[in-house]
């Protein structure tokens, strides 16, 4: 009543969670495959992570990045760890932010260079979050429609067609910015030939290569970040959604010689990176790398169940996994919601399973019974 209507809620209120679990305000028990759309990654009242979080609470909630920061340090050196070279990090609280600070940060290396190159390639049925920058980097008209004139710098190419990524080259051209996986664009992945070819693209001509690890990211395919099953080596790759376990953060990675661009005044975040976001993240990046092996293998699992269903093209790495029925699926939405089961529709006709990272094959089983039921 008192909300702008920015969202087609479903028709229910959840009042606690446990594990894989959500309750909605009648005590009704749902299977989470949404996980807060890839957030939740250690589930629901998670004892580690709650009492981190509590005690951290009564300590400091806030501090200015004007002081030293003892939590990012921790945090940022954990992040580093897992990246291919050595890196540097910026915190900020949303994958929208990173995005558009991914996007600053390569302007401002080739402008540190004296070089006049700004243009970033990116893809149709991309998403990289709903500000103006990270809108206009989205090439999808559903997201740009009615904000228009949109921020110039972009061109788009098409997901594995490199062609269209020479075609969009131009002298202007400062990086390509890609999901390995396009999340919100129908859990579409991108080819090893491709990327390793667009990675080819940037070696000969200079160009940042930049990776939008926001929804793939912290073990959600099975590699800690998605970009490592491909070889591909990143310039720039943005987190967030599951990097806190629910808390807002998000991140912004890149090799050392482009975070050199970032002077003192450059950029900055008011609430990015606070206490309590890099304490709950530092949990859950611990022990989302212990993880690893369990999600390829409940991954592996899952893919299989929803093969065996013949119901349509099933897609995806690890745990993040969508089965496009090749009809509307929004009906199957509300189908399942009735059934006990949360399950999510995009691209139209995709289901998108994103469970919790510490979903068993018991929980696969279960939900599949009533995948079954609802696609009959």
């Amino acid at each position: 009543m008192h909300l702008m209507e920015t969202y087609k809620r479903l028709p229910v209120s959840f009042s606690r969670g446990e594990g894989v679990y959500l309750y909605d305000d009648k005590g009704k028990r749902y299977l989470d495959f949404i996980a807060g759309i890839a957030v939740n990654a250690l589930g629901y009242a998670d004892k580690e992570l709650t009492e981190a979080l509590c005690n951290q609470a009564r300590k400091l909630f806030h501090v200015s990045n004007l002081f030293e920061n003892p939590w990012q340090e921790e945090l940022a050196g954990e992040l580093t760890k897992a990246f291919w070279t050595c890196g540097k990090v910026f915190f900020c609280n949303s994958g929208a932010e990173a995005n558009e600070g991914a996007i600053k940060l390569a302007r401002k290396y080739f402008y540190e260079k004296g070089e006049r190159r700004y243009r970033i390639v990116t893809f149709y049925n991309s998403f990289h979050g709903r500000t103006f920058g990270a809108m206009s980097a989205t090439a999808q008209e559903k997201i740009q429609k009615g904000f228009e004139p949109l921020l110039d710098g972009f061109d788009y190419a098409q997901l594995n067609n490199i062609d269209s990524v020479m075609k969009a080259l131009r002298k202007e051209t400062a990086g390509i910015m890609l999901e390995v996986i396009q999340g919100e664009g129908g859990i579409r992945e991108a080819t090893l030939e491709f990327l390793q070819k667009v990675q080819e693209i940037c070696k000969r001509e200079g160009l940042l290569l930049i990776v939008d690890e926001v929804q793939t990211g912290i073990g959600r395919t099975g590699k800690f970040y998605a970009y490592e099953h491909y070889g591909i080596k990143p310039d720039i790759i943005t987190l967030a959604k599951g990097l806190g376990g629910g808390f807002p953060i998000g991140a912004v990675l890149a090799r050392d010689e482009v975070a050199e661009a970032f002077k003192p005044g450059s950029h900055g975040s008011t609430f990015g990176g606070n206490p309590l976001a890099c304490v709950c993240a530092s949990v859950v990046v611990r022990r989302v790398k212990s993880l690893l092996p369990h999600i390829e293998r409940v991954g592996a699992y899952f893919r299989r169940r929803l093969e065996e269903l013949r119901a349509g093209e099933v897609r995806g790495r690890g745990l993040m996994l969508g089965l496009d029925i090749k009809r509307d699926c929004s009906q199957l939405v509300l189908r399942a919601l009735e059934r006990g089961l949360l399950i999510n529709c995009t691209s139209q006709s995709v289901l998108r399973f994103v469970p919790p990272l510490i979903v068993e094959e018991k929980h696969v089983d279960e939900g599949i019974d009533i995948l079954k039921e609802i696609l009959s």
